[in-house]
Parts: C-alpha cells; structure tokens; sequence
C-alpha cells in the first residue's frame, strides 16, 4: 500500500524570490527614474548609485543561494539539493537513520552530523556527480578524523583521506578515481560511526533530533523494496 505522507520540502534559509511581494520594488523604481529625469543635472550620480544598489542587491541574493541547502522528502525517496547539485536516495535503499556521537573514556557526546546508512553504495555512486563529490569529501574530513581519532588511527588519518584505490563492490562493477575515493571514505565512516552518507545539522531548518524522527517516519512507511522471485 503507496504511503500517505505527503511530500515535503525543506530549507534552512527561508527565501524564494517568486514568493516576495514586488509592489515595493516597482514603487522604488518609479520614484527613481522621477529623480533621475527631474534632477537632469545630477543624473549621472543617480544613475551611478541606482547601478550600485542594484549589485548589492543581486550580490546578497546570489549569496543567500549559494548558501542555502534545500530536503525533498517523498513517500519513495530523500533528496539534498545543493547551489552545485545535490544526492537523491530511496527510502527502500536506507538501513537506517540517526544521530551521530562521538566516544572517548566512555563518555559519548552528540555530533552536530546526522548518519545515513545504505543498504547498497552502487545507486548513490551511480548518481551522484563529481562537484558534489568533492564538496562531500572536503566538508567532512573533520568528522572522518574525530572517527579516526576515537579509533586511535590519527596515524593513518592522512592515508585514510586520500585512499583511491579500486572500489569494486559486486566483483563486476569497478569505481576508481574520485567515486572510489568517495566510497572508501564512506567504509570509512561506517566503520568509525556506523553510517555512510552525513547531513550536517547546520543545515537543517530544525533540530537534528526532529528531522531524524520525520525522516524515520517516512522510512518507516515506504514500501520495501522489490525483489523479483526467481524459481
């Protein structure tokens, strides 16, 4: 039976440009040009300020979407969208989802990080792109020593971070290059927090805790996924 959650969409920063209300824009504008063409003799400054403000105003709106990180949750799959692109996961293809944390001296203490763990890597290699690729291996070299760390594998931490070697997970498929070193990082990360894929919670609208409990939900209701039967 198809689940009945809806879909939903999330963001951390709460903008869109198609939903602001303009009639402030087109007002501003007109008493501009008014000036401009009253005030002949100061025209070029006008001109030269309006020129101006208009950067300013398309430089925060680039950077507000350079900044923003958006989550599509479906009754079949979970997508991160980045301003480079961005990752899209089945549900049927998800182990399980948590809290990261971090242990030392037998005291453990939260990780700002939520953990994914897959069933399969090949879908999520297959469909992700290089951009994202390398944004996920920089962003998360913090996170991948304080598992080394916990593990007493400082030591090898640069060897860790730079391991490309042939990732072949079925014996048929073979991944080398960047999607090798994005799969090795992700064994990894399983074996030093028990996850693969991370979310950062910095990029949440809400808590880590709330969006682990809504992306459970949804886990919980999607179909399983379909094996055919082979007799």
């Amino acid at each position: 039976m198809a689940s009945s959650l809806p879909t939903r969409h999330l963001s951390n920063i709460k903008f869109d440009i198609r939903t602001l209300n303009t009639n402030w824009l087109s007002v501003a504008i007109l008493f501009f040009v008014f000036f401009v063409a009253l005030f002949e003799e100061y025209r070029k400054e006008l001109v030269t300020v309006g020129l101006l403000f208009g950067g300013l105003l398309f430089a925060a709106y680039y950077f507000i979407v350079r900044c923003r990180v958006m989550f599509t949750l479906t009754p079949t799959h979970l997508q991160q969208h980045f301003f480079k692109g961005g990752w899209v996961l089945k549900w049927s293809n998800i182990q399980s989802i948590g809290l990261c944390e971090y242990g030392e001296q037998g005291w453990y203490k939260p990780l700002p990080w939520i953990g994914i763990k897959l069933k399969h890597y090949e879908p999520y290699l297959d469909g992700i792109c290089p951009r994202i690729a390398t944004e996920i291996l920089l962003s998360q070299r913090a996170l991948l020593y304080l598992g080394a760390k916990q593990f007493g594998k400082e030591q090898d931490f640069e060897n860790i971070v730079l391991d490309s070697s042939t990732y072949s997970p079925s014996g048929k498929k073979r991944y080398k290059g960047l999607l090798a070193m994005l799969a090795n990082r992700m064994k990894y990360q399983r074996a030093y927090h028990g996850y693969d894929i991370f979310i950062s919670v910095n990029d949440l609208d809400r808590s880590g805790e709330e969006f682990v409990g809504l992306a459970r939900r949804y886990l919980a209701s999607a179909e399983p996924e379909f094996k055919p039967r082979c007799d």
